[in-house]
């Protein structure tokens, strides 16, 4: 009969828990700006705060590019020289250079803004020297993208950026 108890009390205690993943899942993350690019960088702290002190995100401005007839100046200057190729192979819808790339980006960090699932997807920028994959990614919105992500530290931090028109050759 004891068993029972502790049985009882463990399938509470797990429903508990999952009831208040739900609550966090639909609460927005709260977002603190960076002091060195106010405008462009979303981080939070490791532990979000309670979901009534979360306040809505706001999407922050995308960083601006410039129009030029130099193909690297389609790509805000901030972005390293391998995201352009990934970027082009994005607009072209691939071959990309790892089996993860395309893959969806579940925003389990809640860094980004909360989309339904399946709105995100990250692809591999290459990390001279690595020998895995490396840190940096870009995350996508939408299919096709309309907005584009860039994380030089593996989702611990985000900067949101456009890019032009016809960015594929």
């Amino acid at each position: 009969m004891r068993r029972h108890h502790w049985l009882i009390a463990g399938l509470l205690l797990l429903g508990l828990w999952a009831w208040t993943q739900r609550l966090d899942n639909g609460a927005p993350p709260a977002p603190t700006q960076s002091a060195h690019a106010p405008s462009a960088e979303v981080t939070s702290d490791r532990r979000p705060p309670p979901v009534a002190a979360r306040a809505p995100l706001a999407t922050p401005p995308a960083e601006p590019t410039t129009r030029s007839a130099d193909p690297a100046a389609r790509y805000p200057a901030f972005l390293p020289p391998e995201a352009h190729a990934v970027l082009d192979a994005v607009a072209r819808g691939g071959p990309y250079d790892h089996r993860q790339d395309g893959a969806v980006f579940q925003n389990r960090e809640r860094r980004l803004p909360p989309q339904p699932g399946g709105y995100y997807r990250e692809y591999t920028v290459p990390t001279p020297g690595s020998g895995d994959r490396g840190p940096r990614r870009i995350v996508t919105g939408d299919q096709p993208p309309r907005e584009y992500w860039y994380s030089a530290d593996h989702y611990r931090s985000f900067r949101r950026f456009d890019v032009r028109a016809g960015a594929a050759q």
